[in-house]
């Protein structure tokens, strides 16, 4: 099965348009995880337990476990999410952006060591930087388009050909490089009118949508803007609200998160125009 088909379907089974970001600060764990060699693991375990039913997918951030030299456990974590929860995919944040055979590796990374089913990547590099990700026609990249940090209207708002550069990225992914139907955009929730605008240029490709949760953006704003036709179309991510929804260091991490990212779920569904067939 495909990413876009994984998508669809999990989504619909789930009657869930909520992405869970995995971002996990050990500073933030509980006292019974302190100081255990798979902490990380653990921490991240129970959150997917806790939530993988009111998830459309899991984004692991690649910074939080590499920074501190757990790549093998975000390797467990990736094999746990797939043997346990296969039908959900795996967003590998990344953000990868190189060329040729680096970008090659990089690649075999996300897709054969992680088991990723999607990978963000960053176009400043053009095409080249982007086409090795492509290789794997039943992957998905994930394309930076217009993000939610305040700093992206540094370059993403430059003018090219009359119109934004974000813009001209989401044209150029939607009708150049999304060949095999596997390309999606991150546009961040904090700028609707943005994300509307990308939706109007890609039709029902899929989007990855940080920025609701701590960074702020309105979930009704953001569903009215980024939805697809179907009502449908989009990973909104919440990673920090739901994976420190209670009290720092508390023992019940786990059912705390699971009560946000139902509410969250919920809350984001009440603004979804469905479309019954």
């Amino acid at each position: 099965m495909t990413f876009t088909a994984k998508l669809a379907a999990v989504s619909s089974r789930h009657d869930s348009l909520l992405c869970v970001g995995l971002d996990p600060d050990i500073a933030k764990f509980p006292a019974a995880l302190q100081g255990k060699s798979d902490a990380i693991f653990l921490f991240c375990k129970a959150i997917i337990d806790a939530t993988a039913g009111f998830a459309c997918a899991f984004k692991p951030q690649i910074a939080y476990f590499a920074a501190i030299a757990a790549e093998e456990q975000l390797q467990a974590v990736c094999d746990y999410l797939r043997q346990t929860y296969p039908h959900l995919p795996i967003v590998l944040d990344a953000k990868r952006g190189d060329i040729g055979a680096t970008a090659e590796q990089y690649a075999r990374e996300a897709f054969e060591r992680y088991g990723a089913d999607a990978v963000t990547v960053n176009p400043y590099m053009g095409f080249d930087s982007v086409a090795p990700y492509l290789e794997w026609s039943d992957r998905g990249a994930i394309v930076l388009c217009r993000t939610s940090n305040p700093g992206g209207s540094d370059l993403q708002f430059l003018q090219v050909d009359g119109q934004p550069l974000y813009q001209h990225v989401a044209r150029l992914v939607a009708e150049k490089w999304n060949r095999n139907g596997q390309c999606g955009l991150v546009v961040g929730a904090t700028f609707p009118q943005e994300l509307a605008a990308v939706r109007n240029i890609i039709g029902d490709m899929p989007l990855l949508v940080p920025g609701i949760g701590a960074q702020g953006g309105d979930i009704e704003a953001t569903v009215q803007a980024g939805q697809s036709a179907t009502g449908a179309g989009m990973m909104i991510n919440s990673s920090r609200a739901i994976l420190y929804a209670g009290t720092v260091g508390e023992e019940d991490f786990a059912q705390a998160a699971a009560r946000v990212a139902l509410e969250t779920r919920d809350a984001i569904n009440r603004f979804r125009t469905r479309v019954v067939a």
